[in-house]
């Protein structure tokens, strides 16, 4: 998602949108349990051609080549020589998880549908500033529950990228995932140990870059 003020909601929703309850948190698995961490890092695909305020969750947008083959590059520099590749269906993941396996041929990438950005049904495709207050606001009012668009709803795509992280506890392998910037905030929650998110104003605010990667521990 991007673009404010509607935007903000995977650029994080406004603060004037949010009201509730904060999240509850659990404290973090790792030293606990005393198993040891695995690293994962989180990348967003490239810049996309896609016009300026667009809304594009499930949209296949096209990335843009150059920073796609840029981002390749940088992220060969800076992952470890033995790392595997989960990666969205989407053509904008796809492209670049290909565009990193040219520089490590035999890199295993796994398309995982599981990694898909949100989907928002009838809002796909248009504007966000004609989506207009009245339709944010229904959806801030219900964060969690609400479906914009009619299409999926916060509190689905936060089961599945936990589903997600708990694959990757269980496989205990250092791995990148190829995604986007919803899913990224949405595995940030999960990995401070979030339950279940009530409020926009709980939504992470920092976006992820375009094209770089965020090194995380799954415990």
């Amino acid at each position: 998602m991007a673009r404010a003020p509607a935007g903000r909601l995977h650029r994080r929703c406004a603060g004037r949108h949010a009201a509730g309850l904060r999240t509850r948190l659990l404290p973090r698995r790792g030293a606990c349990a005393g198993r040891p961490a695995v690293k994962l890092w989180l990348v967003r695909h490239a810049r996309t051609t896609a016009r300026e305020g667009l809304c594009y969750g499930r949209t296949d947008v096209v990335a843009d080549p150059a920073q796609t083959q840029e981002a390749a590059a940088r992220l060969h520099s800076q992952l470890p020589p033995s790392v595997r590749v989960r990666c969205s269906p989407a053509s904008r993941c796809r492209v670049l998880a290909d565009a990193m396996a040219r520089h490590r041929p035999g890199l295993a990438i796994t398309i995982d549908p599981a990694l898909r950005e949100m989907d928002f049904g009838t809002w796909e495709n248009r504007l966000w500033d004609d989506i207009g207050e009245a339709a944010m606001s229904q959806w801030t009012a219900d964060f969690a529950g609400h479906r914009p668009g009619g299409g999926e709803n916060v509190r689905e795509m936060l089961a599945r990228v936990s589903q997600a992280l708990n694959e990757e506890r269980a496989l205990g392998e250092a791995a990148v995932w190829v995604t986007h910037a919803g899913v990224i905030r949405a595995a940030r929650l999960c990995l401070a140990g979030a339950t279940e998110i009530r409020s926009a104003m709980d939504w992470p605010s920092t976006p992820a870059p375009f094209g770089a990667g965020e090194p995380h521990e799954v415990f």
